[in-house]
């Protein structure tokens, strides 16, 4: 199981709805439960922030691969989540 990489900023109504759907579908389906995600503001690490390439946040990485960036859908975050899961 790899870790998700979430690039945030506390004040983003987008921010707020993709941990609302991360949530949902942890509540839904018990194998996205153990899945880390590690929730950065780019204000408070902005040293991180800027050895990614995003310019929109919410911001998902899985192994370094940009998989999601802006306004979320819950069938995306989904996808997020299955590719931490993912084997290789």
């Amino acid at each position: 199981m790899k870790e998700i990489l979430m690039m945030v900023l506390e004040d983003c109504p987008y921010c707020r709805q993709a941990d609302a759907m991360i949530a949902q579908l942890r509540e839904e389906n018990e194998k996205y439960r153990g899945i880390t995600v590690k929730r950065v503001d780019e204000e408070a690490d902005p040293g991180l922030a800027e050895t990614l390439d995003y310019y929109y946040v919410p911001c998902f990485f899985v192994e370094g691969k940009k998989l999601l960036e802006g306004v979320p859908e819950k069938e995306k975050v989904q996808a997020v989540l299955d590719a931490a899961l993912a084997e290789g």
